[in-house]
Formats: structure tokens, sequence, C-alpha cells
């Protein structure tokens, strides 16, 4: 991990859950692909935890043993919280293909879990990473169309309005950008969004 973040994060826990576009952060502090999970990066000398797993069904195109698949809900659930803790998560890419109810109710699941975390330790910091635009193939676009997530984008920013969270707004950073849309953005962008996050989490 850089000295820079290290610097940040001294003493923080850290936990991502969620798509392979989070898990895009968790490697970019480890600087090695990973897959689906579970991971943790663990800095002794520091008191770091960086911990990465991914979100339960619908998942696609990738391979996970049932053993593995953990709901973010319950995952927040099992959270103490606190000063020194950060939750990130971002669930969006596996849902497109799914009627948007199915979206809306694992939102309302894991804001459930939010406010309940935020109940017994509300000095925890809570970020959201948002979606993003992809590229696309004429096949992918039938069922991953940027019209699709696009509804899924607008469908989280208003379930979690108003809430003590923070957003790391994907969608605009990657439509700003000039590299091309991709579902797992270039590093020049990833390395903004997670100069985002760390803002949040070292607000001096």
């Amino acid at each position: 991990m850089k000295s820079n973040y290290n610097q940040c994060l001294k003493g923080k826990v850290v936990h991502m859950y969620g798509d392979s576009t989070v898990r895009q952060w968790f490697e970019y502090f480890d600087n090695s692909p990973k897959q689906t999970g579970p991971y943790m990066i663990w800095d002794n000398a520091k008191n770091i935890l960086v911990t990465y797993r991914v979100h339960g069904p619908p998942l696609s195109f990738i391979y996970v043993p049932t053993s593995e698949l953990r709901y973010i809900a319950n995952e927040i659930d099992g959270l103490v919280g606190g000063t020194n803790t950060v939750v990130v998560f971002s669930v969006w890419a596996h849902f497109s293909p799914f009627p948007i109810e199915l979206y809306i109710r694992r939102l309302q699941s894991i804001r459930r879990a939010v406010i309940r975390l935020l109940n017994r330790a509300p000095d925890t910091l809570v970020v959201i990473r948002t979606a993003n635009l992809r590229g696309l193939t004429p096949s992918e676009s039938l069922n991953y169309s940027d019209w699709y997530t696009l509804q899924l984008d607008k469908v989280l920013r208003a379930v979690f309005k108003g809430f003590n969270v923070r957003l790391v707004d994907a969608w605009e950073m990657t439509l700003a950008h000039h590299l091309p849309h991709n579902i797992h953005p270039g590093r020049p962008i990833v390395k903004n969004m997670i100069d985002i996050l760390l803002s949040y989490i070292c607000t001096k």
C-alpha cells in the first residue's frame, strides 16, 4: 500500500462489499488482480485492515462457492462500527437484466442495515460507489445498456437520499473522462475515485 495512503488510513478498518467495480478499489490498494474474494490487506505497522467481499446473488459470469455467498445487509449487521470503521459498497452491475423491483428490495435491505449500523455506531463512515457507464457490444446492450444502468443509479440515489452516507459519483466521473467507457474504468479514473474516498476518510 502506498505511503501516503498508509498515513491517511492509519488505524482504520475499511470494509468493501459489492461487485467487481468496487473490487477495483481493493485491487488499487493491493496492486494485484483479484476475483470474488473474500480478501484482506493487513498492515501491522500502521494498524490498517482493508477487506473485500462480493455481494450475494444475482451474479453473472463469475463462479463463487456457495459457502462464500453473503448479502451486504447481513455483513453490515455483523460489524461493530465506530470512528475508525469505513463501510464501502457498490451494488448495481449484475442487476441490469432483472426487474428493477429486485434491485429496490436489495437496496432497501441494505438501507435498513445501514440505519441499524449508524444507530449503534453513529461515527461510522458509509460510502457508496455509484454505477458507471459501460463499454458495450450490440449483444450486451440488450441486457446491460447504459439506459438500464441509469435507472438503477437513479433508484440508488433516491433510496439513500437524506442519509448520513457519502457518494462517489462514478457515473459523472466516467462520463466526464476522456478514457473510453468500460464496466471497469481505467486506472486514472479509479485513482480519482480513491482520492475522493480518502478525502471522506481523512478529513484533516
